[in-house]
């Protein structure tokens, strides 16, 4: 198949779908048994029907939901994301003030997961019933299985309060100023300021938070690298392989984890999108200020307009990532090229 045909194709499944993610994420934000007007006015305005009815045609909430939705989908089609109850900005700007720090925080847990994880992976199968692979997979079961909070907690209180060779909470300490915001991601634009006591410092404090992120993720890799490798080892091109005189590195190099890497990517890019809106644990123990946060308080306070803006984001990250992986998949693999 041609990339460009095969590019358009999959560009072209993504209209329907962000469509119909806006409708169930605002039937879903609707349906939510609670009053935004309970939540966000103060208990001697609720008696104050003028104020009340004031507040209900501030925001639309006087409207039929089909009317709430059109008006919505308009506004979106034209750039506004609307404007958020609780903090009286538009949802844009939030976005844009707290979306970079999880951009920051995902992509490195994701490298260093995914980088652990295959790792892992490779040497329990290379090495199978082995000592390695023993171990391999036990730091791989004790990911998957310890509740990342937990984890969180734990390193922490070793690493950081404990021993004190790690930064604490934050993005960074609070005698430094943050870099001149170009990306919103504190380790980036303290490189482009040149400011390398500001970037040693940003990365310094995302060490933690990463690193307990990576540990979960990669757990789910290694197993699935683990599974695909093994099926593969044994494949007769893998045989022919090595009856050509390859040296093993090289016949599992070229030949084992090319094919081996087709489910694998399909689990990172989901751990990856994972990372990017499920933080909301790790960004509260380690006071780090991401879109996880700001989406927990937009939930606990009943700010609807915040709460579809999240998710619609959260709808561009899964389809966004998916779509990579697709592209990824006609590299990885010759069947979709050739069909």
């Amino acid at each position: 198949m041609n990339f460009f045909r095969y590019l358009v194709r999959r560009l072209l499944l993504i209209i329907p779908l962000l469509l119909g993610i806006t409708i169930v994420a605002f039937i879903i934000a609707n349906a939510v048994p609670a009053d935004p007007i309970n939540a966000n006015l103060p208990q001697n305005a609720l008696g104050n029907k003028e104020l009340v009815d004031a507040f209900r045609k501030k925001w639309g909430l006087d409207k039929p939901l089909h009317e709430q939705y059109l008006t919505y989908l308009g506004n979106l089609l034209q750039g506004d994301m609307g404007t958020s109850i609780k903090t009286r900005k538009p949802i844009r700007e939030d976005i844009a003030r707290f979306l970079p720090a999880t951009i920051e925080l995902a992509t490195l847990s994701a490298l260093l997961g995914a980088g652990l994880g295959v790792g892992l992976g490779l040497v329990s199968a290379v090495w199978k019933d082995t000592p390695a692979d023993y171990v391999a997979r036990i730091v791989a079961l004790i990911g998957v299985s310890f509740p990342v909070f937990l984890l969180g907690l734990v390193l922490l209180t070793i690493f950081y309060k404990e021993l004190g060779i790690a930064a604490g909470p934050g993005r960074l300490d609070f005698i430094l100023r943050a870099p001149p915001t170009v990306t919103g991601m504190f380790t980036i634009d303290a490189l482009l300021a040149g400011d390398w006591k500001t970037f040693n410092n940003a990365l310094a404090h995302l060490v933690l938070p990463s690193t307990t992120l990576a540990l979960y993720i990669s757990g789910i890799i290694s197993r699935i690298t683990r599974s695909s490798l093994l099926e593969v080892l044994n494949k007769d091109y893998m045989r022919t392989a090595r009856a050509k005189g390859l040296r093993e590195r090289k016949v599992i190099a070229r030949h084992g984890m090319r094919n081996a890497l087709i489910p694998v990517v399909t689990v990172i890019g989901l751990a990856y999108g994972n990372l990017l809106v499920g933080s909301i644990l790790i960004e509260s123990i380690f006071a780090y200020p991401g879109i996880g946060r700001y989406m927990f308080r937009a939930s606990t306070s009943q700010d609807f307009p915040a709460i579809m803006g999240v998710s619609l984001l959260i709808a561009v990250i899964y389809v966004g990532v998916n779509f990579v992986v697709d592209i990824a998949y006609y590299f990885l693999d010759p069947r979709i090229r050739i069909a």
